[in-house]
């Protein structure tokens, strides 16, 4: 590894961790010529599939594409950029073990909306009402009536897992 600061090849690894949930290592690195510290992270180069578009197209995925496109949904939400990141991680899971070399970007898009839906009802419907292409109001209030029916399920099982811890 080459140093950032003076370029010179020898470096010393001083600390390991893990990080991004075990996927990555972080590494503090000392240079031996000018002493500067650094850190480099490291983690497996995965094959991803590449992303067959509703035109036909094909194009590379692009984690930073998915990432942006999480964030844009997400802008100005109170969502933990931790939690993003997380949500990130599981599509990209889902990405490398679907074992194909080809994936629907239909299929890569209801992944976000799921993890989105997880995160931030406003930020899924904001997505869902571009991804989905919403023609008219009707379109869009069913997707509405969606979510709260979804809602409505969550909080019956929370009522319903809080009733049963009272003695």
């Amino acid at each position: 590894m080459h140093c950032p600061f003076c370029n010179t090849e020898d470096t010393k690894v001083i600390d390991s961790r893990l990080s991004l949930e075990g996927v990555g290592v972080r590494r503090r690195r000392e240079c031996q010529n000018c002493h500067e510290r650094f850190t480099t992270f490291e983690r497996a180069e995965l094959r991803f599939p590449s992303i067959k578009k509703t035109n036909g197209k094909r194009e590379d995925f692009s984690e930073d594409k998915l990432r942006q496109g999480m964030q844009r949904a997400l802008q100005k939400r109170p969502v933990d950029a931790d939690e993003i990141e997380r949500a990130v991680s599981r599509i990209l899971h889902k990405l490398i073990t679907a074992g194909e070399r080809e994936i629907e970007s239909s299929q890569l898009g209801e992944w976000v909306i799921e993890e989105l839906a997880q995160l931030d009802d406003v930020a899924y419907v904001r997505f869902a009402s571009v991804y989905r292409r919403f023609q008219d109001l009707d379109a869009f209030r069913k997707e509405l009536d969606l979510l709260k029916g979804r809602d409505s399920r969550k909080r019956a099982r929370l009522s319903v897992l809080n009733s049963s811890k009272k003695p």
